[in-house]
């Protein structure tokens, strides 16, 4: 199960596996091998982590599910996915992430087979909670992939690796057709188990079979950048405000992302009446573009800048949301003198335009993912592990905070498309937050113009001068990325 890149990505990708002066064939090998087994891997463990968007509207059925209820269910595997992210980053650092990968393999198959046994509400919690495991598989393949590769190809390299989140689409696309054809009663007399329970059940076995196939493909000695460095070294660089702010940076590309994947059929089902194939089909639509642009947005962010590559996404993001948050209805004017009331202005997106939207939502996301990604081994080449199980962690925890206020704010409001707006506000505190920053950085590089932008002077050498200076400071700025 691995991610498909089209001619361009293929040509990048040999670009970034191009052997080096004083690098062996068999080096260069195992450079390739890590890449795809790592994203490979990745791809199946999201597809679990991320497994209940779709089922959740059977679930939701044979357990009758308030929308708040099913919102609980969405975010507990989320949460679970997110929790344990810096630990299992600096552990790939310290002992390598072919052994890190093999735990969250082996170690997630238990509880996914368990989802296909449950009777109850409160057990399938339990065990979603637990099969959420597997999306902790991220900043492991971040911290393993950054440890093969140099840093002129990271960035497509980690958007190779992070395209595994097409994972998400992978139940959607085959969950609504299993549930069909096998059959409510299973096979061998109930041992594999039908309906919605066949998905997890499957899932528990490819987990097992890729966790063999991994252990014998990947290279037996690994890298491990953190071996022998203290606990409290590794984690010293969380204390730079930097690392958060590119956590919230995570939470609206990646958070916003993992929360729309698991939300969006239940959306389509619900707003547009839409059957469940025809809904896991178009939230697929949401998905691909968020994923599999990722080496394109991580092939950009090395040649223009991350910084320049965000600062698009959020533009984007914001008004493809802005949109989509506009409450749904009319106008009306009142006649006079017996006339009929008249209504205006009506509006309410229909399926094409909702979806269109989603797309873009959606490819905006994909190229940002890899831009934030991209700063981590730029500035924390030695703590990528660290830094990049932080980010990542609260960015997963994005994931499971924001389909809680999709359901609450759903239900004080009455009004679905309060979803975006949620989405909305948080994509416009992340982005006046990087503004700030670029603002400070360049006042901090020049403070005799902090207060002549909006009053220069109009001799044209002065002007030419100050505007030379902004440009330089700009340009270093943008050269070296994020530098607070």
């Amino acid at each position: 199960m691995s991610t498909v890149v089209g001619p361009s990505d293929t040509a990048a990708l040999e670009a970034a596996t191009a052997a080096v002066p004083g690098q062996s064939k068999r080096e260069l090998n195992q450079r390739r091998r890590v890449l795809v087994m790592s994203t490979a891997a990745f791809t199946l463990m999201f597809a679990v982590w991320l497994m209940f968007g779709m089922l959740s509207v059977p679930i939701r059925q044979e357990f009758g599910l308030t929308d708040v209820q099913l919102a609980w269910l969405l975010a507990v595997a989320v949460l679970n996915g997110a929790l344990w992210r810096l630990f299992t980053g600096i552990a790939a650092d310290r002992w390598g992430g072919k052994k890190v990968f093999l735990f969250l393999l082996i170690g997630s198959a238990i509880p996914t087979y368990l989802v296909s046994t449950v009777t109850g509400f409160t057990m399938l919690l339990v065990y979603a909670f637990l099969a959420g495991f597997a999306g902790n598989s991220f900043s492991a393949g971040i911290s393993w992939v950054s440890a093969w590769y140099p840093q002129r190809h990271q960035g497509f390299a980690l958007g190779v690796f992070g395209a595994g989140n097409v994972g998400a689409s992978i139940t959607k696309m085959i969950a609504p057709a299993l549930i069909i054809v096998v059959p409510a009663a299973g096979y061998l007399g109930g041992f594999i188990p039908g309906g919605w329970r066949f998905v997890p059940f499957m899932y528990a076995v490819l987990l097992l079979i890729m966790a063999g196939v991994l252990g014998f493909v990947v290279p037996k000695v690994d890298r491990m950048p953190g071996k022998g460095r203290p606990f409290k070294e590794m984690v010293r660089p969380l204390k730079q405000m930097r690392v958060w702010r590119f956590s919230l940076y995570y939470v609206v590309v990646f958070g916003a992302y993992v929360a729309l994947a698991a939300w969006l059929p239940h959306y389509y089902v619900d707003v547009y009446g839409m059957s469940i194939m025809s809904a896991g089909f178009l939230a697929a639509l949401f998905i691909f573009p968020a994923s599999l642009l990722r080496p394109v947005g991580g092939a950009i962010s090395d040649r223009i800048g991350a910084r320049r590559v965000l600062t698009w996404t959020f533009v984007v993001m914001l008004i493809a949301s802005g949109v989509l948050m506009m409450p749904h209805g009319h106008i009306v004017l009142s006649g006079e003198g017996g006339s009929p009331d008249r209504s205006v202005l009506p509006w309410e997106p229909g399926v094409v335009l909702f979806t269109v939207l989603v797309f873009i939502l959606g490819i905006a996301m994909g190229v940002g993912k890899a831009a934030v990604f991209k700063h981590i081994p730029e500035y924390f080449p030695h703590d990528v592990g660290a830094v990049g199980g932080l980010v990542g962690m609260l960015g997963a925890l994005g994931g499971f905070f924001l389909p809680l206020l999709f359901g609450y704010t759903n239900a004080w409001t009455s009004a679905p498309q309060s979803t975006f707006g949620v989405l909305f506000l948080v994509t416009l505190l992340a982005a006046i937050w990087m503004q700030f920053t670029v603002m400070r950085i360049v006042q901090k590089k020049s403070p005799e113009m902090k207060h002549e932008f909006d009053h220069m002077l109009p001799d044209t050498t002065k002007s030419d001068a100050r505007t030379q200076l902004v440009s330089a400071t700009t340009s270093t700025n943008t050269t070296k990325g994020d530098q607070s």
